[in-house]
């Protein structure tokens, strides 16, 4: 049967609005973010979920507690489902960051992590997450290091290609066997 996923990022973050790459940095949303976890909560409550995982971050956090402020839906965090960790690199502007990404691949950021190591922790997630949810729909909130390991691991696109700069849109969707 399997598991439908539906991705969605958090919603806007200061730091985004300023050019920051908050990676494990908690990150807080702002008012245009605020603005769009509430349409993401409009988009997806009656979307036929049976549970909301979020990454443990606050700026993640916060986009599920808005946007399904006002239903029972089940709310779960998990670490694994973090960005990147930028390790020093944790708030550097994001153009150097970008730049950085191709060579970071297998090779962890100063003091974080890479993003091999990002798809090996989604990994152990999404075996986890069959058994309890098969045949089920469920939402994903994370980041960019986050679709970008579900893309890999589940649309089978080469970890070369898929990391980039970031589009946002209205959700991805993917099928866990």
């Amino acid at each position: 049967m399997g598991v439908e996923i539906v991705f969605e990022t958090h919603a806007i973050t200061t730091d985004n609005e300023d050019g920051i790459a908050t990676g494990w940095l908690e990150g807080r949303l702002s008012e245009r973010g605020r603005q769009t976890a509430r349409a993401l909560g409009e988009r997806r409550r009656d979307d036929g979920l049976a549970a909301v995982f979020t990454s443990d971050l606050r700026r993640a956090i916060e986009t599920a507690e808005i946007a399904f402020a006002e239903c029972d839906l089940p709310v779960h965090q998990d670490w694994r489902l973090r960005e990147c960790d930028y390790g020093e690199w944790n708030g550097m502007p994001s153009a150097q960051l970008e730049a950085e990404r191709p060579q970071r691949i297998d090779d962890p950021y100063p003091g974080g992590e890479s993003y091999r190591q990002v798809v090996a922790r989604m990994e152990e997630f999404l075996d986890e997450l069959v058994p309890l949810f098969d045949g089920t729909r469920v939402l994903v909130i994370g980041h960019s290091a986050t679709r970008w390991a579900l893309d890999h691991v589940l649309g089978g696109a080469p970890l070369e290609e898929v990391i980039g700069p970031f589009e946002w849109r209205e959700g991805w969707e993917y099928t866990l066997a």
